[in-house]
């Protein structure tokens, strides 16, 4: 089997950026030129779970299709990473080589949950003081993390958006591009420098302040990949993160005045 070229390389990751997260990055950066063309940023809002439909079961279909192929792109990642020489003596005839590879399973369960409440708790509490601070400068916009209706169905689906999330951000934007910087040739710190400015860029649309706060946890999470060359305890970080304000203002943001 042949080793990829470089430049088929580079080909793949421009086909797996403009499926997943480099076209939102694009469409990031044209959100907020809209938002301020139209208004100061401080008077811009920025919905992160939206409802789709006034019809409460059209409304979780068309969450569960987002969420469902949101993750092919990971998906994509996976068959790529995978090493198909090494694949038919691996668990049996198991190909999942690139599970290993990025460190995307359980090997590790205690481990990683500490890994990835420390990272939750590092990244979560300076979040909130950016994001008070971003809304004091007025380079913020007002970001509301659910609008969905209050139906028995909610939570679930908010807790598996930002599974969805968490997955698709680390899997790809860490674990693969890290894995792909490198065989171009590119020092680690260039290639943790894109990454955390890919991150950045598809936040973009929130403000400069969430682009900042995205920019630093994303070099914090690319480092410590660089070190343990594992994705798990990013994406229980991540996902923690996520769960947290999702399902958090769902439940209370209207009470204290958020929503």
């Amino acid at each position: 089997m042949l080793v990829p070229s470089r430049r088929r390389l580079k080909v793949e990751v421009w086909i797996v950026l403009g499926l997943s997260l480099g076209q939102s990055a694009v469409y990031s950066v044209v959100q907020l030129l809209d938002k301020m063309t139209r208004a100061p940023l401080a008077e811009g809002t920025s919905t992160l779970n939206r409802s789709q439909s006034t019809r409460e079961y059209f409304d979780l279909t068309y969450q569960l299709l987002d969420i469902m192929f949101a993750l092919v792109p990971v998906l994509l990642v996976i068959y790529f990473l995978t090493d198909q020489r090494q694949a038919a003596t691996d668990d049996g005839g198991n190909p999942g080589s690139a599970f290993r590879k990025l460190g995307f399973n359980f090997a590790r369960p205690g481990k990683d949950l500490l890994q990835g409440l420390g990272l939750a708790a590092l990244i979560g509490i300076p979040s909130l003081g950016l994001y008070a601070a971003g809304r004091a400068l007025g380079i913020t916009t007002a970001i509301i993390p659910s609008a969905l209706d209050a139906y028995w169905w909610t939570v679930p689906v908010l807790i598996l958006s930002a599974l969805r999330h968490a997955v698709v951000e680390e899997v790809i934007v860490v674990g693969y591009l890290m894995n792909r910087f490198g065989k171009f040739g590119w020092s680690v710190p260039l290639s943790i420098a894109a990454s955390s400015l890919l991150r950045g860029t598809y936040h973009l649309y929130q403000g400069f302040g969430p682009f900042i706060g995205n920019v630093v946890m994303g070099i914090v999470f690319a480092w410590l990949y660089t070190r343990t060359k594992r994705v798990m305890p990013l994406v229980i970080a991540h996902a923690l993160l996520d769960i947290v304000a999702f399902v958090g203002f769902s439940l209370f943001g209207r009470a204290v005045g958020l929503g």
